[in-house]
């Protein structure tokens, strides 16, 4: 069942900001100041956002991972449908964007990737960025952004340049290059849907990469077919694990695509459960920037595309059911699956368990792992009646804004993304929140953009509450690969109800200030009228 909560006013709260402390427990755990919280609805929620991020990426393990984003619907990508592949780090981070080091405390990870051409001063191979920033465009999770539009991931991207790239982007042509690559190095979750595949590793294996890519010259010497990035990707992985990321000629009719590199690598991993195989899956943002695709290798392009399947048709009558055989035969793979199978690591560790009870012949505790198997699994995902509660619930609250004028029409999320799409230029404060100026009639209102400061003191309440309406009822629409978790979902829709009752509170003060003005003057008009007789 769906637990959202009632809807009921509440008396106003208000967060106080307190400087981010770290450090790290004696079991290893990570305590972070901005998890304790004190008492305050928006505070409360930025409590909850923290906990699952550090829950998903902790210091206390080392972990090494494929990351595999979807395509995107444009230029080639659109036509070939590779995507694009790079790796993930929990405990290496950038010392430089061209220098690798061991995370501190309180730091995230980072993602490691190559392109085409970075456009920086020098031409380098790979670049590295902490991992906020590369999905969100910020190392603080509070201050990724709730919607994404193109000027949004632009203000993004130039932060970036500005605190990460200073000395190898300081200025044109490599600033003003709105194709050069170090632009896909921050803020990628605006623009798709992003998967990584993770296992543990040791701290050994990170010292002995950080050691290796620092000795070697960083030389760009990509190529298309012979040196891309899922080359990149399985030279990384195959120096913690040789041979666990593989081509497969057949089905990328000799090149190597990032989905190959993704599948060999959850094989391998398969077959070797200490590992703790778990995927990490990372919605794009809803907003004005297109959808991203699911990824596909050559021979599935062709099952289920018919921009190449019908001239390779007319071309060869053979050509096509042996693409068709080879792909039915060893290209299957789905990372939403692979995501929905293993969505934590207590899913990997119950599934070793598992392995263990049946090579035992424990039927009671294959049954007991297999049900918290099932729970865990419900617990991340939600089932249809948990997701379908909240869209019983999101229409009550539709229903009642529009009776209130917050919003008007069936397709106000799309008309609320088009408004902010066209908003001002955004800009960020001092503490790395993001604020747009967005025009309402007559007036310039401010709206802050990002989960720290969305019901912010000068954020626009009812601008807060049209952008988490529509963010809300786009996730809810959406298939499963472009939405969070479950559990993200909840808190971001006790920030939901956070930006309602503050709205709904207004509108029932103003109207009960408007009731009470009638009354009184009907009464002064009863009054006078005494006086007149």
């Amino acid at each position: 069942m769906c637990t959202a909560t009632p809807m009921r006013p509440v008396r106003k709260q208000q967060v106080h900001d307190r400087p981010v402390i770290f450090r790290i427990g004696a079991s290893g755990e990570i305590h972070d100041s901005r998890c304790r919280i004190r008492a305050g609805t928006v505070a409360r929620i930025l409590g909850l956002l923290c906990a699952l991020i550090l829950a998903s990426v902790s210091l206390a393990r080392a972990d090494v991972g494929v990351v595999l984003n979807e395509s995107l619907p444009t230029g080639g990508d659109r036509i070939s449908r590779t995507g694009h592949s790079a790796v993930y780090f929990s405990r290496i981070c950038p010392e430089s964007p061209v220098k690798l080091r061991l995370c501190g405390a309180g730091e995230h990870g980072s993602i490691l990737s190559n392109y085409t051409g970075f456009g920086e001063t020098e031409p380098f191979d790979w670049n590295i960025t902490p991992l906020g920033v590369f999905l969100y465009g910020s190392e603080d999770p509070r201050h990724w952004p709730l919607v994404g539009t193109a000027k949004i991931k632009s203000a993004i991207e130039e932060r970036y340049r500005e605190r990460y790239l200073a000395a190898y982007c300081p200025g044109a042509p490599c600033a003003t290059n709105e194709k050069a690559d170090w632009r896909d190095m921050a803020g990628a979750g605006l623009s798709r849907n992003i998967y990584i595949f993770v296992v543990e590793t040791s701290a050994e294996q990170d010292r002995e990469l950080i050691q290796k890519f620092n000795a070697l010259p960083n030389k760009n010497h990509f190529n298309a077919i012979t040196r891309n990035c899922a080359d990149f990707t399985r030279d990384v992985i195959n120096t913690y694990f040789p041979n666990a990321a593989r081509p497969e000629y057949l089905n990328d009719f000799g090149m190597k695509s990032p989905k190959a590199i993704a599948r060999s690598f959850t094989h391998y991993a398969e077959k070797h459960p200490e590992l703790k195989l778990r995927v990490l899956h990372f919605a794009q943002v809803q907003g004005t920037i297109k959808r991203s695709t699911e990824v596909r290798d050559g021979t599935e392009q062709l099952y289920r595309s018919t921009i190449f399947a019908v001239p390779l048709a007319l071309a060869s009558e053979y050509a096509l059911p042996a693409a068709f055989a080879i792909y039915g035969l060893t290209g299957r793979f789905n990372p939403e699956h692979e995501w929905e199978a293993r969505p934590t690591l207590r899913e990997a560790e119950i599934e070793e368990q598992l392995r263990a009870a049946k090579a035992d012949k424990n039927e009671a505790e294959v049954a007991r792992l297999k049900n918290a198997e099932r729970e865990e699994r419900k617990r991340i995902l939600g089932t249809d009646e948990d997701w379908e509660g909240y869209r019983r619930e999101l229409r009550s609250m539709t229903e009642e804004a529009a009776e209130l004028g917050i919003i008007s029409g069936r397709k106000f999320a799309d008309s609320i993304f088009d408004q902010l799409g066209n908003a001002g230029t955004p800009y960020f404060d001092a503490k790395g929140g993001m604020w747009i100026p967005v025009t309402e009639g007559e007036r310039i209102a401010r709206l802050g953009v990002s989960t720290s400061n969305v019901l912010a003191p000068g954020s626009d309440p009812k601008l807060a509450y049209r952008l988490l309406l529509a963010r809300t009822e786009r996730a809810l629409k959406s298939p499963k690969r472009s939405r969070q978790t479950l559990v993200d979902f909840r808190v971001e829709w006790k920030l939901l109800e956070a930006a309602r009752r503050r709205v709904v509170v207004q509108a029932a003060g103003l109207e009960s200030q408007s009731q009470g003005k009638a009354r009184r003057d009907r009464q002064s008009e009863g009054a006078s009228d005494g006086g007149d007789e």
